[in-house]
């Protein structure tokens, strides 16, 4: 049976093992598991910065059951508050704890802001009932 502190410890244990990965990856010691600060969450992880500096949020997940919807949504929110150019979740990968195999998963505008290096700039809104025809399609 999954009690509320055995989830907590599964999710800090998560969050331990993307920000001990990040930090040793990106050789950055600066990257951390942020430490809870109120009502306004600023995502999981603390430190992760695109290549130009821009601040990076990473909503971490370690859950059976897969609601990438509201993760996203979540995740931007945090985005928000944290004054981020960016927002992630990270999520576990079924079967594997080798943190390198683990997912993460964004909106295609913050996967183009990251290749950027989060530079900001305006969201195309694409009316979904519009055909795209030619070399756009």
């Amino acid at each position: 049976m999954v009690t509320r502190k055995s989830a907590k410890a599964k999710g800090t244990a998560m969050e331990n093992l993307v920000a001990e990965f990040l930090a040793f990856r990106l050789a950055d010691d600066r990257i951390e598991r942020r430490t809870k600060n109120g009502s306004k969450d600023r995502g999981d992880i603390t430190g992760v910065k695109t290549i130009t500096g821009g601040r990076v949020v990473i909503e971490v997940k370690n859950t059976s059951r897969d609601s990438l919807p509201q993760w996203i949504r979540e995740a931007e929110i945090e985005r928000g508050n944290d004054d981020a150019v960016v927002g992630v979740v990270a999520h576990k990968k079924r079967g594997s704890a080798n943190p390198a195999d683990q997912f993460v998963s964004m909106t295609l505008e913050m996967f183009a802001r990251l290749l950027e290096g989060g530079v900001y700039a305006p969201v195309m809104v694409i009316d979904p009932h519009t055909e795209i025809v030619g070399d756009a399609a």
